[in-house]
């Protein structure tokens, strides 16, 4: 899951510059996705998702790494690109719902990337996600993520590159 939890932190990182929306509003007055998404944080991340799919293909390749999902370059894209989709998603749907930028939105906060990610693969990879996403393998991936999520978004609160610590 690696490809998929590395994009939406590195977004945040090196994201500014142009919204994605850039900058329309709904007929409802409220921002399609707000100024949290842009284009540079979409690039950023999925390059940062790519490449430690790559790292994680490479490593694999060399150590013969036993267990380990067999990542395609299709795959590690997929899962970068679309746990970045799944958060996109989201935003769209918390300004329809009147909530702002940062606020809580519990449950969709922290599996917005997972639900994204494995909705691309299902549509253009389902063969890898039927083979390595096993039923324990989900369940550890929905303990972890949340735990992950908490964690990570913490220490950007900490570095000063997220507004709120959730």
């Amino acid at each position: 899951m690696l490809p998929a939890y590395v994009p939406n932190p590195t977004a945040a990182l090196f994201g500014g510059g142009i919204p994605i929306d850039f900058g329309k509003s709904f007929p409802d007055r409220r921002r399609i996705l707000g100024d949290g998404k842009t284009y540079r944080g979409l690039f950023f991340g999925v390059l940062a998702g790519v490449g430690i799919g790559l790292l994680q293909i490479q490593l694999s390749d060399t150590y013969g790494l036993v267990g380990l999902p067999r990542h395609t370059l299709l795959s590690i894209t997929l899962l970068a690109g679309g746990a970045l989709l799944g958060d996109i998603c989201k935003s769209y749907f918390k300004r329809r719902l009147g909530k702002e930028r940062g606020e809580k939105w519990p449950i969709a906060d922290q599996y917005d990337l997972v639900a994204g990610a494995f909705m691309l693969m299902l549509l253009f990879d389902p063969s890898w996600i039927l083979t390595y996403v096993t039923f324990p393998v989900l369940i550890m991936i929905l303990i972890l993520t949340p735990i992950l999520h908490r964690v990570v978004n913490m220490f950007g609160y900490l570095m000063g590159v997220k507004e709120v610590p959730w």
